[in-house]
């Protein structure tokens, strides 16, 4: 496991790597979960991104949390 570089075009779009789309099976591409952490975004295979977020946090620490970025309307409506 290593840190990667990646580029975002203008309009938002991201390529993931051969090596890593062989890996969740998305050689003919496919859905992924993309978690907004605020600071920044994990992409994680389908299905994954619940299950994630329930083993880290719970749904009342989440709920509190998405309350606090009221002053962020971007981040609240996640």
């Amino acid at each position: 496991m290593s840190v990667q570089e990646y580029v975002v075009s203008s309009s938002g779009q991201m390529s993931l790597p051969a090596s890593v789309r062989r890996r969740w099976r998305l050689d003919d591409g496919g859905p992924v979960d993309v978690i907004d952490l605020g600071f920044g975004v994990l992409t994680v295979p389908k299905g994954a991104g619940r299950r994630l977020l329930g083993d880290l946090v719970s749904r009342d620490e989440h709920a509190a949390f998405v309350r606090s970025l009221d002053d962020d309307p971007d981040l609240a409506t996640t």
